[in-house]
């Protein structure tokens, strides 16, 4: 299946390209950039690749599939005109500003037969595969309650404004997780650590707090200013606790200049001396850390795209994802809990 990229900033350079070249089945045919700093950079990044200046060029060319990664405010024209070509698409998150436009795009997508899938790739990191196995082992009984942490030291990278802020941004990603782990949530209680910037209120960290209609708690936080950066899970159930600090593994690797090309056996893998820990009446026990693989993405993607089944992660389950984020920031900002109960 032949790919475009759309947009080169820092998710089309690091948490698309490398990832889309390491997917069986996949092939990246070209990028859209128009700045001549970006034009050099996909030039030095990838030696002869199709670069078009507008996504129209490239749906003009042989594309069969986009992934759209340009800023939020900019991608819900981008991938209705990427849908009405009849081109599959993977939108960047947060999927949608609202779960009410979420559902536009999903039934533009229904309506012209494409294949729309959002690009949830935490699903894929080291710490979460390292959960689930631990969970789906059932040595942990009942589940009670789960803590999700993820600060980052790392100011730069926070979107200001209204439209930006983290919620949206690493939010999507956590309660994604939480969602795909635990299923439907009933309420949600947030709070939103807010900053004054030149263009706007940004929440520049976040607590929310989800029961899920299965009775379990969890409970997601995260950071960008507070000059500290640690992964945690703790989770809680019947058996015994399960604690986590395994590092953001691949994104530590990309960014250190490696891809997953270069070592397509050994990549995503947390070292032994980080390795969670399951504390039950057996005793403690060291988990062997799964193998990250944000590739594994886009090899579903494809699959989906030919054969006509679900992607990876279907439009219902982000607008679910955005249901959750449009209650946190309502609870945060009237001081309540919000139910999502129909």
């Amino acid at each position: 299946m032949k790919i475009g990229i759309v947009g080169y900033g820092t998710g089309g350079r690091h948490f698309h390209a490398p990832f889309i070249m390491a997917a069986e089945g996949v092939e990246l045919a070209g990028i859209v950039a128009r700045s001549p700093a970006t034009i050099a950079r996909i030039e030095a990044d990838y030696p002869g690749m199709p670069i078009f200046g507008s996504l129209t060029e490239m749906l003009a060319s042989d594309i069969q599939a986009v992934t759209i990664t340009t800023p939020p405010e900019t991608r819900r024209a981008l991938v209705l005109e990427a849908i009405a070509a009849g081109v599959h698409v993977v939108a960047d998150k947060p999927f949608a500003p609202s779960a009410e436009v979420a559902r536009e795009l999903d039934a533009a997508a229904q309506a012209k037969g494409v294949t729309l899938s959002v690009f949830h790739n935490r699903r894929c990191d080291t710490d979460v595969r390292t959960l689930k196995a631990v969970l789906d082992s059932g040595e942990l009984g009942d589940i009670w309650r789960v803590h999700s942490r993820m600060d980052m030291d790392d100011p730069a990278t926070l979107e200001m404004g209204p439209t930006g802020g983290l919620l949206r941004d690493m939010g999507s990603h956590v309660i994604d997780q939480m969602v795909w782990l635990f299923g439907h949530v009933a309420s949600v209680s947030a709070h939103l650590d807010m900053i004054d910037s030149e263009q706007g209120p940004t929440d520049a960290g976040f607590v929310v707090s989800m029961r899920h209609t299965n009775g379990v708690f969890s409970q997601v936080s995260s950071s960008k200013l507070n000059k500290f950066a640690e992964n945690t899970y703790r989770v809680y159930g019947e058996n015994g606790c399960y604690l986590s600090y395994v590092t953001d593994v691949q994104a530590q690797a990309i960014f250190a200049d490696k891809r997953p090309l270069d070592d397509m056996e050994g990549w995503g893998y947390e070292v032994e001396a980080n390795w969670p820990e399951l504390r039950t009446d057996a005793g403690i026990r060291k988990v062997p850390s799964e193998q990250g693989r944000y590739h594994d993405y886009y090899e579903a993607f494809a699959k989906a795209c030919k054969n006509g089944t679900p992607p990876p992660v279907p439009p219902s389950e982000a607008i679910e994802v955005l249901r959750v984020l449009d209650a946190a920031r309502i609870s945060a900002t009237e001081h309540r809990e919000v139910s999502l109960i129909d």
